[in-house]
């Protein structure tokens, strides 16, 4: 009987370990998916707008507006938002995300 025990409890063992990696690779999957967007979009925007002199000016604002956490949002950066989204209409990125490429370039 001990015998028959001691198989159960492994087989419950090894099924509990898979759930485990299984949710672990589910939520490794969604934070890793999420990064990669925020970067994507990231790149995407230093890149078109490395050389633009509006984008360019809006860096020390852009840089109390990150270290603010929001909080701080200068008149250049306010300018710089309107003017990458009005070139780039299809770009879903948030204040932050733009702020943050800003200070990338």
């Amino acid at each position: 009987m001990s015998r028959k025990y001691l198989i159960g409890a492994a087989l419950m063992l090894s099924l509990a370990g898979t759930a485990n990696a299984t949710s672990f690779v589910v939520t490794t999957d969604a934070v890793v998916g999420a990064v990669a967007a925020s970067t994507d979009a990231t790149s995407d925007i230093s890149s078109s707008f490395k050389d633009d002199k509006i984008v360019k000016a809006a860096r020390d604002d852009a840089a109390a507006f990150v270290g603010s956490h929001g909080d701080i949002r200068g008149a250049k950066l306010e300018s710089a938002f309107l003017h990458i989204r009005s070139q780039a209409p299809a770009l879903q990125a948030s204040d932050a995300q733009l702020a943050q490429a800003i200070l990338a370039l």
